[in-house]
């Protein structure tokens, strides 16, 4: 069998499994190969070239996009693109590893797929309007690696209290939590004025324990001016899970006041969507996905808001750090077509296709000149998750690589734990320091992440940055 077959083999598989997952759709590569009778804007030999997606959601106005620009570009490129659900990266590692990999791909393993040598560098083909534009969203390990550009971002996940207005109402409440202590007697308020129709004050996606405590302790952490996000400390380069030690008691009170919706713990966040979008949960954290799913995947009638989150003391002294912001579309190293597949990412950085992208609700924008111009998206309830100066780009945290030489239960479980069984918070909060710390230290030494002491790390001077 010849490494094109198995190559082919794989991505059959890899959409066979899409298929079933997501519920009979076909997710058969979306070939956006120009064929109709329109004529191209160059005569001669085209060059084709691929380019692989792992987004699915916005494939069908992609398609259009991509099939524009076969028509009209003067260099005469035909781009074909192929979506897949499962499996990207693994197929992207086959696909270089048998010479057929794509020559443009979305970046979804970024410090991976750099350290492989799979990317291509932007510096030397972006103009100087470029880099002057993109100046403010360039990060270490985040879209760059020693200096080296390699991709450039798009959009970002939002977070946001998600609530439930009626049941706000209910319980006499007239505005979110501003402060964790106003979340906890909320909360209670809440359960307390909801026993009738079995509703509770919160909940959140406990089955998985890290991205449940990630999604309430990073925005609110970050919001409070902790200068800590995953348990990071920009400032000094060392974990301080200290911080976190009024969100987490927050959470156990929660627990214990008979708040949470019960078995929280074993509560995932499909679940979770389901119970709020039937009226049963009073408030939850998350991303700026959200009013999609709600539009699609789970029809509500509950008139439903997201806010900016509660701060630990009420203070907006730092800013909410967007998340899975960084990079979004790269350059094959090894492609023979570098000059065209840059022309295809210039046609995609630039802010008619951005503005376009953002207005239709496809992801919310991060480079500010688009947030300055674009209109409202066309999403009903994605007003609450519209960029605020309160919203930011921080840096990558080395948590990814840390914890794979975490000796002992990561940080998740740990508070899973103790908000379900208590105990000496501090000294939980400690140890977990110190392992982290201590698994960092590994990952430094072995060279996996250049991620250092910021001393002059101020997220209060972030605000702004994306949105006035």
């Amino acid at each position: 069998m010849n490494k094109k077959i198995v190559l082919n083999t794989l991505l059959g598989v890899t959409m066979v499994a899409s298929l079933a997952a997501c519920g009979g759709k076909t997710d058969q590569p979306t070939n956006t190969s120009s064929s109709s009778s329109t004529s191209p804007a160059a005569s001669g030999p085209k060059t084709k070239l691929t380019y692989w997606t792992i987004d699915r959601h916005d494939a069908d106005y992609m398609k259009e996009v991509i099939k524009k620009f076969n028509e009209t570009n003067k260099d005469n490129i035909e781009v074909e693109m192929t979506v897949m659900a499962d499996n990207f990266n693994q197929s992207v590692d086959i696909a270089f590893a048998s010479k057929q990999a794509p020559d443009i791909f979305r970046t979804n393993d970024f410090p991976g797929f750099v350290k492989k040598g799979y990317l291509l560098p932007l510096n030397d083909m972006m103009t100087d309007d470029m880099k002057k534009r993109y100046s403010n969203l360039l990060i270490e390990e985040s879209n760059m690696v020693d200096g080296q550009i390699y991709s450039l971002p798009n959009t970002g996940q939002y977070w946001r209290l998600i609530y439930n207005v009626d049941l706000f109402k209910k319980a006499g409440i007239t505005e979110p939590p501003r402060t964790i202590k106003e979340m906890v007697e909320d909360a209670k308020k809440i359960t307390e004025a909801g026993k009738d129709i079995g509703a509770y004050g919160f909940a959140e996606n406990f089955k998985n324990p890290s991205s449940a405590f990630s999604r309430i302790a990073n925005p609110i952490g970050s919001f409070s001016g902790t200068s800590v996000l995953d348990g990071y400390n920009y400032k000094t380069g060392q974990y301080d899970f200290a911080a976190y030690k009024p969100i987490v008691e927050g959470l156990r009170q929660m627990k214990q006041d008979g708040s949470m919706l019960p078995g929280v713990e074993s509560l995932d966040i499909d679940p979770l969507r389901a119970q709020f979008a039937a009226g049963k949960i009073g408030m939850y954290f998350n991303h700026s996905g959200e009013p999609a799913v709600y539009q699609s995947q789970f029809p509500t009638k509950v008139n439903w808001s997201a806010a900016l989150p509660p701060t630990i003391d009420g203070q907006q002294t730092g800013t909410v750090a967007v998340a899975n912001t960084g990079n979004y579309i790269g350059i094959n190293k090894e492609t023979p077509n570098k000059d065209k597949a840059w022309t295809f990412l210039a046609y995609i950085y630039n802010l008619d296709f951005q503005k376009e992208y953002h207005e239709k609700g496809l992801g919310i924008s991060i480079v500010a000149d688009v947030n300055a111009t674009a209109k409202k998206p066309a999403m009903p309830g994605i007003e609450g998750f519209l960029p605020t100066k309160f919203d930011a780009l921080y840096a990558t945290t080395p948590t990814g690589v840390a914890e794979t030489k975490v000796e002992g239960i990561k940080t998740g479980n740990v508070i899973i734990k103790y908000m379900l069984e208590g105990g000496d918070l501090d000294k939980i909060l400690g140890d977990l320091s110190t392992r982290y710390n201590t698994a960092l230290e590994k990952a430094r030494a072995a060279g996996e992440t250049k991620l250092k002491a910021d001393p002059n790390f101020d997220p209060g001077k972030m605000q702004g940055t994306l949105a006035k």
